[in-house]
């Protein structure tokens, strides 16, 4: 009897459930240059800044910051469209008062393994991260697949279909901003 329970604990499901999940990474593009043209005191004040919004932004869309980066984050929200629309006030908001550094983002969603309640495991999260990887400087990149009805206040333009490090079939990709008068949550 001692055996069977001790082998539960340990099972393939032990402290993991499949869920759905909307993840982003954000990365502040050119911060390392800033550090070592501007040095510590301002990429402190950039960093301090770039940290505050997400905080903010993330708290008002009910999304989570699931880690720092550095000058990047992960964040992550149990539906689309809150997390698409923080990540593209924070992408002006970051731009116009944290120093003009522009933010790159990269954003997926689909079933992943929420591990022990706090970390996500699954190729959803890789895409996202590689996304943001492959984003430039002041871009937020998502697959089409991504958009839904709910996001009218969305420009969704086509990029097309890109090969991502890690996946063997090709990503159908758009970028995503606010429409030309959307104000974001936060305006400076």
């Amino acid at each position: 009897m001692a055996a069977a329970a001790h082998e539960s604990e340990f099972s393939p499901t032990h402290g993991a459930a499949r869920v759905e999940r909307t993840f982003a990474f954000i990365d502040l593009s050119g911060f390392t240059a800033l550090t070592d043209q501007a040095g510590d005191t301002e990429a402190v004040s950039v960093l301090a800044c770039f940290r505050a919004t997400v905080r903010q932004v993330s708290s008002e869309r009910a999304v989570r910051v699931a880690k720092w980066l550095g000058d990047g984050a992960m964040l992550v929200s149990v539906t689309r469209e809150p997390l698409v629309e923080a990540i593209i006030d924070m992408h002006h908001i970051i731009e116009d008062t944290c120093g003009g550094l522009p933010l790159r983002a990269g954003l997926a969603a689909g079933p992943v393994i929420l591990f022990e309640g706090d970390d996500y495991i699954g190729s959803v999260v890789n895409l996202a991260a590689r996304l943001c990887d492959l984003a430039g400087a002041g871009h937020v990149i998502a697959p089409a697949e991504i958009v839904t009805p709910a996001m009218v206040d969305i420009l969704v333009e086509p990029v097309g279909s890109i090969t991502v490090r890690g996946f063997e079939a090709p990503v159908d990709v758009v970028r995503l901003d606010r429409l030309p008068g959307r104000v974001a949550a936060l305006e400076p």
